[in-house]
């Protein structure tokens, strides 16, 4: 079931849907926020104030809008938990992410070639490696980008197109080209 689909059938009553809602989405979701706090706790922490928020007010989210009002919450809070802790944090992505199962042979490339991606995306600017992360690692659209990066669907574009050049030039130095990714 979507989550759009789940949080109606929470709002509705059926609290199992919103049991379902956050297993579905956690992961994710904490993943996101230890990529900018750099600390799983904290990820989860925040993950569970994220799904607390919603699960309790219950507030109104426009139809397929559930997963962009999501992380815009959990960014929001990233940012008024570094106002209290932190004068200044760039997003980064690091071993976040749980991986799937492989033969030992793709497991080998599999980390090597994480480990060059790591790198390379840590040597772009922030605001491209976070559009980046969005859009393509966790399958969210340009608008609902757009909602989270507190910018236009038009900028999101901006900041992919650049940050895939950016990222293949750095991919290139590496010795990386489009084949081997």
């Amino acid at each position: 079931m979507s989550d759009d689909q789940l949080y109606r059938e929470y709002l509705a009553g059926d609290q199992s849907a919103g049991d379902r809602l956050m297993l579905q989405n956690s992961d994710a979701l904490t993943a996101y926020l230890a990529a900018f706090l750099h600390n799983a706790q904290d990820a989860e922490d925040l993950m569970l104030e994220c799904f607390t928020v919603i699960l309790v007010d219950k507030p109104k989210i426009k139809e397929g809008n559930f997963r962009a009002y999501l992380f815009k919450m959990a960014r929001n809070k990233v940012s008024r938990l570094w106002k209290l802790r932190f004068r200044r944090q760039e997003f980064c992505l690091d071993e976040t992410l749980p991986a799937r199962e492989a033969s030992p042979e793709e497991s080998v490339w599999e980390r090597e070639r994480s480990a060059i991606m790591e790198r390379c995306l840590n040597r772009i600017a922030p605001q491209y490696r976070e559009a980046l992360w969005l859009y393509y690692d966790m399958d969210m659209s340009y608008s609902q980008a757009a909602r989270i990066l507190g910018c236009n669907e038009k900028k999101v574009g901006h900041l992919l197109e650049n940050g895939k050049k950016r990222l293949r030039l750095e991919l290139e130095k590496e010795g990386i080209t489009r084949g081997d990714v």
